[in-house]
This record gives structure tokens, C-alpha cells and sequence, in this order.
């Protein structure tokens, strides 16, 4: 039994290969939305706040914006067929895997530092500006 549950779930995980994103970055998500027979691609961009789960089948990740002054969250599981893509906008330096004390701050205060690569190997924080 359980062999057959591996075998479906390494089928499944080499369906969508998503790019390498952790919490603090901030992301795009291109999300496949069925409306009747129409299909269309809704963009969602904000700050990742956790990856759980792992990076298998049963993964998921949580992103996070303001949209007209009210946060909105939204879970995506990391193996789903509909998720087109993810760009990642900003790579963001934060001490935390999952970063949930974002939620109750507002303003300049939720800045995220952002990871500036100079070379392959080197990286520095650089604060964000205003």
C-alpha cells in the first residue's frame, strides 16, 4: 500500500517544479481560474510567508498582501495544476522560516530588508527604500 502511495505521489511531484522561494520573498503567483468554460490567469503578488510541509506533494506555501488596506492571505499548495508560475519579485531577508508576526504590523513597519546578490556566492542585506 504504501509503496503504491509513493509511487503516485513522485508522479505527482514531477508535474510542477516551482523555482526555489522561501519566507520574506516577495512573489507572483500565476494562478489558473476556471468562470464557467472560460479560463483565464489571476496574478497574485505579496510576501511569503511560510513554506510548509515540505517540498513534496503535500507542500504548501502562504502569501500574503494588502489590498485596499485590508490583508488578504491565500494558501497554495505547492503541487497543484493550477498554478502556472511563480516569479519571484524580491528576495527578502528575514531571520524566520515562517514569519507570521507580519500580520500585525502595518506601514513602514512591515518593510522586509531586501537580499541583494553581488556575485555567486556573496549576499548582503541592503536596507529597503521608502
Amino acid at each position: 500500500m504504501e509503496n503504491i502511495l509513493r509511487e503516485i505521489q513522485g508522479d505527482l511531484g514531477k508535474k510542477n517544479t516551482l523555482t526555489d522561494f522561501k519566507a520574506g520573498d516577495t512573489v507572483t503567483v500565476n494562478y489558473k481560474i476556471k468562470e464557467g468554460n472560460k479560463e483565464r490567469i489571476q496574478q497574485f503578488q505579496g510576501v511569503v510567508l511560510q513554506r510548509a510541509g515540505g517540498k513534496g506533494v503535500n507542500g504548501t506555501f502562504t502569501v500574503r498582501k494588502i489590498s485596499s488596506g485590508v490583508g488578504v492571505e491565500r494558501i497554495f499548495p505547492i503541487s497543484s495544476p493550477f498554478i502556472e508560475s511563480v516569479e519571484i519579485n524580491k528576495h527578502g531577508s528575514v531571520r524566520r522560516a515562517k514569519i507570521f508576526y507580519m500580520r500585525k504590523l502595518t506601514g513602514k513597519a512591515s518593510r522586509i530588508k531586501e537580499k541583494v546578490m553581488l556575485g555567486l556566492q556573496e549576499e548582503v542585506a541592503v536596507p529597503q527604500e521608502a
